[in-house]
């Protein structure tokens, strides 16, 4: 006897998609499952028996699959981004009818969600671009996700998501329609693109404690523990100080002395690098914790200039300073906090400059609110963010808030120390040496900004305008230089 139809179907059985296949089950929504790969689907279907007996269905051909699925259907793709996504959307669309709806919930591009979209409609099939954040642990016990595009393909899963994803006391459901078109892809890349920094700004915290304040593994675990009980508190310094508690279980001493300084990427951060620069956005905390990424890579290389340098009199460290280490861990904590309200403000403003080019009128303390839980990101701080939204709507940066901007008048003094210090010590702060110079660029009434101009006047005839009178003018510099020198 055929099983019963189900109220929605999911494609692409790795590690995320079989955890939310299960999730949805979970949560008593009957799901029909396929992978190209077929022992993938078997694997699911044996979870979902030992898991509970959930009410998920396994099926090894794609018409089969879709035919299993209610009308109108809708199907959830966990597929790479780019080609699979490409096969999978022409696989299923030759079963799929009018009115049936895809989802893409991979990391894709917003653009390629927007051309999907519109290939699609003229099939008569609505689409769904959305992100999906928190991880394996958080696609089985409720991640963060952000749906854009069709609002009536969001209508017909609202129902499923809002029970599906992560649930935050006081605050609701860690999901809302974002907008039109990639919105929801796009606003996803930003928060990848935050999480970069985030990511960064901690590991150079790691840093400065480690190699200049010689705190030992077990101090390191203890700070961090700390500092998840206060204004720091969330999911990446949880897991930061769990990782310092790891012993090796291949050899002596804790894992992440052995881990490879190598870090991997899978291009959401440069994505986000990249619509800065094209919509003119400063982004330089991203941007720095990009390029950390970068100079990781180039392990050979920096093995060999340390060895260049080292004989030249450079160690890894170049003063052995005697540091109060209750001190430096309270300064590296407001160094770190002031440090990270810079990288949302980034994040933030990109995701504002898109939302008025493309029109998509996105909420940011919305944004904010459905971060706090589920996703990579989530943390008490978003809480603030969203409170600074709901005071204005239209804040121009969350560093003039007055809130945030009264925390970093208060912290600025320990986040110059900790600048400082690992300047003279010869420890590199791309991310928290980005930042402050991101604040103190910000808050300054005038830039040196008059002088490149002066000189794309001189060698470019580019014109500039005056602080005193209106209009655009042109000098010729090189002629009265040259008369000043006769």
């Amino acid at each position: 006897m055929a099983p019963p139809l189900t109220r929605i179907g999911l494609a692409g059985l790795a590690v995320m998609g079989q955890n939310l296949a299960l999730n949805i089950a979970d949560k008593g929504f009957p799901i029909s499952v396929y992978n190209r790969t077929t022992s993938k689907v078997d694997e699911t279907v044996e979870r979902a028996k030992q898991e509970g007996n959930l009410p998920l269905y396994g099926f090894h051909d794609p018409e089969a699959f879709v035919n299993s699925i209610e009308k109108p259907r809708v199907i959830i793709m966990l597929v790479k981004a780019g080609a699979p996504v490409e096969q999978t959307t022409k696989t299923l669309s030759a079963y799929l009818e009018k009115g049936d709806c895809i989802i893409d919930g991979d990391n894709e591009w917003y653009e390629n969600t927007e051309r999907r979209e519109k290939e699609v409609a003229e099939l008569g099939i609505l689409y769904l671009g959305m992100g999906v954040s928190g991880g394996e642990e958080g696609a089985r016990r409720g991640p963060s996700m952000m749906p854009g595009g069709s609002f009536e393909a969001y209508k017909y899963i609202e129902d499923i998501l809002l029970k599906v994803a992560a649930q935050v006391p006081d605050s609701g459901p860690c999901v809302t329609y974002i907008g039109n078109g990639g919105s929801g892809n796009f606003v996803k890349m930003i928060h990848n693109g935050i999480e970069y920094g985030d990511m960064q700004l901690i590991a150079e915290a790691y840093d400065v404690l480690k190699s200049v304040g010689k705190l030992t593994n077990e101090e390191l675990q203890s700070a961090f523990t700390e500092w998840n009980k206060g204004e720091l508190l969330s999911f990446l310094i949880e897991i930061t100080a769990d990782i310092f508690g790891i012993k090796d279980d291949k050899g002596d001493g804790y894992l992440v002395d052995k881990v490879l300084d190598k870090t991997g990427m899978k291009g959401t951060g440069k994505w986000t690098v990249q619509q800065a620069a094209e919509l003119s956005v400063p982004a330089p905390t991203i941007e720095a914790s990009l390029d950390a990424r970068f100079l990781s890579g180039l392990m050979d290389e920096r093995v060999e200039a340390a060895k260049v340098f080292k004989s030249g009199g450079f160690g890894d460290i170049l003063t052995d300073q005697q540091v109060d280490k209750k001190q430096l861990i309270d300064d590296v904590r407001k160094a770190l906090y002031a440090a990270k309200i810079c990288s949302y403000a980034q994040g933030m403003n990109l995701i504002r400059a898109k939302s008025a080019e493309k029109g998509w009128d996105l909420a940011l303390g919305e944004l904010a609110r459905i971060w706090k839980g589920g996703c990579i990101i989530r943390a008490i701080f978003l809480d603030r963010i969203k409170q600074a939204y709901d005071r204005n709507p239209n804040l121009a940066n969350l560093l003039v808030d007055p809130e945030f901007a009264k925390e970093i008048i208060e912290r600025q003094t320990a986040w110059r120390r900790v600048v400082s210090l690992s300047v003279n010590s010869g420890i590199s702060l791309p991310g928290m040496s980005a930042s402050l110079a991101y604040f103190d660029s910000y808050r300054r009434e005038r830039l040196p900004a008059n002088l490149v101009q002066a000189q794309r006047d001189y060698f470019g005839a580019h014109t500039y305008e005056r602080v005193d009178i209106e209009g655009s003018y042109h000098t010729e510099w090189f002629k009265l230089a040259k008369q000043s020198r006769i």
